[in-house]
């Protein structure tokens, strides 16, 4: 299936799959050499990123690792608004994404200049979400998760794993394509109240959730699905990501969220030559 995502009247087509640069103004984020310390590191790896290849910048002001510090609405306003600022600023022609749960950050942040809200909650950590999508007519990232991220590592208990996450899917493309939301991308969310097996079997079945019929987006970079299986750090978890990476494109992955964009872009070029070939 052919997808597109219409952003500031512009329909972007997804033929070839995308990537998605994670850039983190947090000082908590699991992967270290993630955390934007200032502007001036985040203008310059933003550039580094989009001149390898990044079809989206990423911008969190919010960790949302298992256990990660609760941060008050205000702080994360401070923290990613301004860097919005200076990345469309120097960057006009760069597509932004704003990796928030709350609604009033995601208004904000599309005010400043992003393009795409990228929602870890799936709309249920709050309820103003959904509307303020709608509302903005901006696309929207839908991932799956459970609880917050105090308490999702005690919620990975499911009756039937595949079934209970596609109904959630089903169930949220509803309710926003009644609120009149047209551009939805699903993100099955790795790590997001799911184990380390539960990882691997999700990955395994990505394919079963094309029949939602909405773009896929995959976030598996450096996470502890790889790092933890292999007994290494997540300094050392490249090779693990793009292996896994180019296992998820192989099963239907449109979008791969990543901190490594020349070796995801590598593996994205791989893919399309074996896939053509």
């Amino acid at each position: 299936m052919r997808f597109s995502i219409q952003i500031k009247g512009n329909l972007k087509f997804l033929d070839t799959p995308w990537l998605m640069g994670i850039l983190n103004v947090t000082p908590d984020s699991f992967f270290e050499a993630s955390r934007q310390k200032n502007l001036d590191e985040l203008l310059k790896n933003a550039e580094k990123m989009l001149s390898e290849g990044a079809d989206i910048l990423d911008i969190g002001g919010y960790s949302t690792r298992p256990g990660a510090n609760e941060v008050s609405l205000q702080e994360e306003l401070k923290r990613v608004i301004p860097a919005i600022e200076a990345v469309r600023k120097n960057f006009p022609d760069s597509l932004i994404s704003v990796d928030t749960f709350r609604a009033e950050v995601a208004q904000k942040a599309v005010e400043a200049g992003a393009d795409i809200i990228n929602d870890v909650s799936g709309g249920n950590l709050d309820e103003a979400m959904f509307e303020t999508v709608a509302r903005l007519q901006v696309p929207y990232i839908l991932m799956h998760s459970r609880g917050n991220p105090q308490t999702m590592t005690q919620m990975c208990h499911y009756e039937n794993f595949l079934i209970e996450i596609l109904h959630f899917f089903v169930q949220k493309i509803k309710k926003l394509r009644i609120l009149g939301v047209k551009d939805i991308i699903a993100d099955v969310g790795f790590g997001f109240a799911k184990n380390i097996d539960q990882n691997f079997f999700l990955l395994k079945n990505l394919s079963y959730f094309q029949i939602l019929q909405v773009p896929l987006l995959v976030g598996i970079s450096r996470k502890s699905m790889i790092y933890k299986t292999l007994s290494i750090s997540p300094q050392e978890a490249l090779n693990g990501t793009t292996a896994l990476n180019m296992f998820a494109l192989t099963q239907g992955a449109n979008i791969l969220r990543i901190h490594d964009v020349k070796e995801a872009k590598e593996a994205v070029i791989l893919y399309q030559k074996l896939r053509d070939s």
